[in-house]
């Protein structure tokens, strides 16, 4: 059965549904978490940096706070549930890339991760992280609504 759960998150109220669900089923079988955040690089105009009304260190600093905010909120539920609970975070252009990395340098055996549903134009524009993840994984994902 499975051993270590991945349980990437952004903070929204989806992504904390699926880590409920993650921990519930970690603690039914014995198994730990790794929570995981990704967040967007810093974008910048070389020519432009002197004059960026947001600047890099400002933005760097409050991504990882958000990113440390989200990532207790896991290891709070993880710890209410018994559960071993490792938490990491990054910066990547692409979740679903992270994510996958994330598995695979972790050695975890299952992904359970929320999907906001997205269909027609969204989808389209937006992309899903979720269906990108369901392609590029080669553990079990479980997608919940």
């Amino acid at each position: 059965m499975f051993k270590h759960i991945l349980l990437p998150t952004d903070g929204s109220d989806l992504s904390l549904r699926a880590v409920d669900i993650g921990i519930g089923l970690a603690a039914n079988v014995g198994a730990k978490v790794l929570a995981y955040h990704a967040m967007e690089p810093f974008a910048s105009l070389p020519y432009y940096s002197d004059a960026m009304a947001f600047p890099e260190d400002v933005y760097l600093n409050q991504a990882q706070e958000h990113a440390a905010y989200y990532l207790e909120q896991v290891r709070e539920r993880a710890k209410a549930a018994h559960v071993a609970c490792d938490a990491v975070y990054e910066f990547e252009h692409q979740p679903y890339e992270g994510i996958v990395r994330a598995a695979h340098d972790r050695h975890c055996d299952l992904i359970v991760m929320g999907s906001h549903g997205r269909s027609g134009l969204d989808k389209l524009l937006l992309g899903s992280q979720a269906n990108k993840l369901l392609l590029a994984a080669d553990i079990p994902v479980l997608i919940c609504h």
